[in-house]
């Protein structure tokens, strides 16, 4: 990854801090979700539900909210972490102990290591945090893509610009984190994440939000 991209892969994930973290269910899952971005963290849980599987893979954990409530098909699913942030990984570790999750420290948008294969892989906002435009982004779904299995889930949700409807508050909100290198989504839109997930993968689903793009899809 060239130094700039590399330089604003660590300012998206740099915001992250333990006490960041310690306000980001509230903040985000609470207030943002619902009066901002007008998804209701509800429909993000359902999401994990319909398709984590006994295999997961979850890139950009956050605070390990969604794999902490999802409904796993199984008693212990085997479940790998990977996030460039050491702090998000170990307190997403810790919400789920319970179901003992292996940790990579890594940026996806450098190829990752051998992993897997996965029968599930979660990408929740993410996407809006990473540098560029959406074709460079979309390098995320190349480095993952070796390491899912045949048939595997890819799903996520990320927050997108262009036609989708978003208030004065949400665009302010949305100026201001990219102005300070929190998201870099001004030229994130439906069409560019849609064709990105098509060039790549199956049965592609895509659900406007309010301004979150809600995405499922299948490794051929």
């Amino acid at each position: 990854m060239p130094d700039k991209d590399m330089q604003a892969s660590q300012a998206g994930q740099a915001i992250y801090t333990p006490l960041v973290l310690k306000l980001y269910d509230l903040w985000v899952l609470g207030v943002s979700n619902h009066w901002l971005w007008r998804c209701p963290t509800a429909k993000l849980r359902a999401l994990y539900d319909r398709n984590v599987t006994r295999r997961h893979l979850d890139v950009g954990v956050g605070t390990g909210y969604y794999l902490h409530h999802a409904q796993w098909p199984v008693a212990k699913p085997e479940i790998t972490l990977l996030d460039l942030n050491a702090t998000s990984l170990t307190t997403a570790a810790q919400r789920i102990a319970d179901l003992a999750p292996e940790t990579v420290k890594a940026d996806v948008l450098s190829p990752l290591p051998a992993l897997g294969p996965f029968e599930s892989v979660g990408l929740c906002y993410l996407l809006h945090c990473l540098p560029g435009k959406m074709t460079e982004k979309a390098r995320v779904f190349d480095h993952v893509l070796p390491l899912m299995a045949s048939g595997a889930h890819i799903f996520g949700a990320t927050i997108v610009q262009g036609d989708a409807p978003r208030s004065v508050w949400a665009q302010k909100l949305m100026d201001t984190y990219n102005a300070r290198g929190i998201f870099s989504n001004r030229d994130d839109d439906l069409p560019a994440l849609q064709q990105a997930l098509e060039a790549r993968f199956s049965h592609v689903r895509v659900e406007i939000v309010g301004c979150v793009a809600i995405f499922e899809a299948r490794k051929a």
